[in-house]
């Protein structure tokens, strides 16, 4: 006897026309308020069947019946947003692209409140993979929704971890004077923000300067602030003070963008900082800790991505001595191309590397642990070209696993970098790969 093969697609179909088309639907739920108020109609089997909340809602005396229609009232959801919930829970169906991320968060608090908690996880999904484009419209309005709605705290982390590595997404923000002092603090305390300290001092002085009553009371130009001016701005800032890693500070930057506002720093901090700049042997009484970001790339060869783009971006400014380094990546790093997903060909390489800036090349050598590569200064195209320059450079690592296996040459300003049609990255005559094949 033949074994029929199940179309779970059709019966998928068929619940989806059932939807439409509301045949002997059994309840009415009113969402929305006013004249946005809709009546949309539903089967309570289904609703049933689909939601712990709905199960109780229609077994409990409390939901009122009338001419054998359940009637539920929802006035707190919008009519868009529960059709969408309403598809999911017939179909399995939810279309999220193209949509805000406010949007996003209106319908997770209404799937929060009904207990969807396999679509919650879905769209908690669904955002890490549209990290940039969820915060695109109103970044502080989203912070504040994700911190002050409890049905957001799932994904307070989450949102915190985006703008901890992109910080421009709120620091930028025309907006920026509008974020909440309480969730400045969050951000500023984080260890892997992605900011040069000084950077993170001068975003602090201008939410300072940008605030209503700072606009009302203080000129322009610092130089001439008063006393009480100064005591304004003090008792403004005070408690984000101990948050700024000051000895990450160059002595440079610190007399040019910190001293003007120097009066707002406590005594005690500002002598530790001059002895810090004036002996270089002295060891801080505050003790305080580098920033140290987190940094995403979905890599197949690199595991220790963060030791790795550090090392990168330090080889890339010229820090070849490891006292020299520096762990703020002033860099983004994206992946252009993979072999095994795009092909190992010259034409997928130029297809996917061509003009798009700097870029670093790795490779690892089969049946071992050790990688090679190279860094381009210019960008890849096929002109057949040589370019020189001296910021060029190869690498290799003995073992990927340990960066302290590290090796870097610098070219010598000739020849350092080829771009031809039918080869992959050349650098020097030392490493050029060819169709699918590298040599060294």
């Amino acid at each position: 006897m033949k074994k029929m093969k199940l179309n779970y697609f059709e019966i998928l179909k068929n619940f989806e026309k059932l939807f439409e088309s509301k045949e002997k639907y059994d309840v009415i739920i009113q969402v929305g308020k006013e004249q946005d108020m809709k009546e949309i109609y539903a089967h309570s089997l289904v609703l049933c069947c689909q939601s712990d909340y709905f199960r109780s809602a229609f077994s409990s005396n409390l939901t009122e019946k009338i001419d054998g229609k359940f009637i539920i009232k929802k006035p707190n959801i919008s009519p868009h947003n529960f059709e969408k919930i309403l598809r999911y829970l017939y179909c399995g169906k939810i279309d999220l692209n193209g949509k805000s991320g406010i949007d996003i968060l209106e319908l997770l608090i209404v799937i929060d409140e009904l207990g969807l908690f396999t679509l919650y996880e879905h769209i908690q999904n669904f955002l890490s993979n549209n990290q940039k484009n969820f915060f695109q419209n109103d970044p502080i309005e989203i912070l504040k929704m994700v911190f002050y709605d409890k049905a957001l705290n799932k994904i307070q982390e989450f949102c915190i971890e985006i703008i901890s590595y992109e910080p421009e997404i709120l620091f930028d923000s025309i907006k920026f004077n509008n974020l909440p002092a309480q969730l400045l603090e969050i951000i500023l305390k984080r260890d892997d923000l992605n900011l040069v300290e000084i950077e993170v001092w001068e975003n602090l002085i201008k939410w300072g300067l940008t605030q209503e009553q700072s606009q009302q009371i203080l000129n322009e130009d610092v130089s001439k602030w008063n006393q009480e001016n100064f005591d304004y701005f003090q008792s403004l800032l005070q408690k984000f003070i101990p948050l700024i890693r000051f000895y990450e500070i160059s002595f440079e930057d610190y007399v040019n963008k910190v001293k003007l506002y120097e009066e707002i720093l406590p005594k005690e901090l500002k002598d530790d900082i001059l002895k810090f700049h004036m002996n270089s042997e002295y060891k801080p009484i505050i003790k305080c800790l580098p920033r140290y970001p987190k940094y995403h790339l979905d890599s197949d060869i690199i595991n220790h991505i963060q030791d790795h783009l550090v090392l990168f971006a330090n080889w890339i400014d010229k820090k070849e001595e490891r006292n020299q380094y520096i762990r703020i990546i002033p860099y983004k790093f994206d992946l252009l191309y993979r072999a095994s997903r795009d092909g190992i060909t010259s034409g997928a390489f130029h297809n996917k590397c061509d003009n798009k800036g700097a870029t670093i090349v790795i490779i690892k050598i089969k049946g071992s642990e050790q990688i090679i590569g190279g860094y381009n200064p210019f960008e890849w195209e096929p002109s057949g070209r040589n370019k020189s320059t001296t910021n060029s450079f190869i690498f290799s690592f003995t073992d990927r696993n340990n960066t302290q296996t590290a090796k870097v040459s610098y070219s010598n300003g000739s020849f350092s970098v080829c771009c031809h049609s039918t080869s992959g990255p050349i650098f020097g005559n030392y490493f050029y790969c060819y169709n699918n094949e590298f040599f060294l």
